[in-house]
């Protein structure tokens, strides 16, 4: 699928997981409708007959366990090499990892994580409400790291959804636009639709990261459209590539060619591009630019390096250290019933001052 534009370069329908473009891997995005929990954090036992336990990506009745037997997630397993950002947008994720550290979080909140050297962590999907619908709808993305970054420290930093900006902007017949600026700083083409704000500065990436160098022009965003409503992107840099992804509804028109199916769209960096939601329902557009690493990609499961010798070492290194082993009694842990929250190695607890 490609289009005559003088912004779009290319464009192909998305699937679950989508296609990343330098500097980033991909994307996954999980929406799973799970039922009200059983106590115990999980689905009634007599829900589980007929899936693949430990494998279940069915999404039977709306919902997969993935790689948990009781509770729905990803047990602990490894990584080396990049970042994940996690931003759940409902439902909650507790994360427990091989250096001591953890949190439960979402409902807006996203989690910045540097694989680095290595760390293996578990990503478990606890069904709190025994009295309602527990939905889960969350991205992961992989972000690369630069040779130079790939043996940092493991370390994870928290962005609470209330510390997260958004800017709304609004046309003359009412109709909303909003950006929320999970990276890269944000300046609205329209100023004056947008309240006046001239510059929305993000919150500060994990120092290893690529989006710390400041020629990098990494940006996450997520864009946010009424019907009929329109938003013009900011031009970023000729050396950034950038990755529109329709992710909720199906309707959305970029430089005037109108897509009516779920999308991405890659647009030029050193343009302007417009959008405008063309249909009758809200839909949202995950924004993916940055600045190509532009080294070698090697990659195995859980292991991004830069050739096959250093995933070699990657997996060699697991097998003798397990990055730290895993300190808690489960590889499927979770925190109970408790609040939002992160413990870092260090000790430092950090709890969202503001609850939504």
């Amino acid at each position: 699928m490609k289009a005559p534009s003088s912004v779009i370069l290319g464009a192909q329908a998305l699937e679950q997981t989508f296609p990343g473009i330098d500097p980033f891997i991909f994307g996954a995005y999980h929406q799973d409708h799970y039922p009200a929990g059983n106590g115990q954090l999980g689905p009634d036992p007599a829900l589980l007959k007929g899936r693949d336990i430990g494998m279940d990506f069915s999404r039977q009745d709306g919902w997969s366990m993935y790689h948990g037997d009781k509770i729905p997630g990803f047990p602990a397993h490894p990584h080396r090499g990049f970042e994940t950002v996690t931003i759940v947008r409902k439902g909650l994720v507790d994360h427990a990892d091989s250096l001591g550290a953890t949190a439960r979080y979402g409902e807006g909140d996203v989690q910045w994580l540097t694989t680095g050297s290595g760390v293996q962590h578990g990503e478990m999907f606890p069904m709190v409400h025994e009295d309602k619908d527990n939905t889960l709808d969350l991205f992961q993305i992989w972000l690369n790291l630069p040779g130079k970054k790939k043996m940092a420290p493991p370390d994870f930093t928290m962005f609470w959804a209330h510390d997260i900006p958004h800017v709304v902007q609004t046309d003359a017949q009412g109709r909303r636009s909003e950006v929320e600026v999970i990276a890269g700083d944000y300046a609205p083409a329209d100023a004056a639709a947008a309240g006046g704000q001239s510059l929305v500065k993000a919150l500060t990436p994990p120092p290893s990261s690529w989006a710390s160098e400041p020629e990098a022009n990494v940006a996450i965003w997520i864009i946010r459209l009424e019907p009929g409503s329109s938003l013009i992107l900011p031009t970023a840099s000729s050396q950034a590539r950038r990755a529109l992804y329709l992710t909720t509804g199906s309707t959305l028109t970029v430089d005037s060619h109108a897509f009516n199916q779920r999308v991405m769209v890659e647009v030029r960096g050193d343009a302007q591009a417009p959008l405008l939601n063309h249909g009758t329902e809200v839909v949202e557009v995950l924004l993916l630019q940055g600045k190509p690493i532009g080294e070698p990609v090697a990659a195995r499961g859980p292991f991004v390096m830069n050739n096959q010798q250093e995933l070699v070492q990657a997996i060699q290194d697991f097998q003798r250290t397990e990055y730290g082993g895993w300190p808690w009694p489960s590889h499927a842990h979770t925190h109970g019933k408790s609040g939002r929250f992160a413990q870092h190695p260090n000790g430092r607890v950090e709890t969202p001052s503001v609850e939504r």
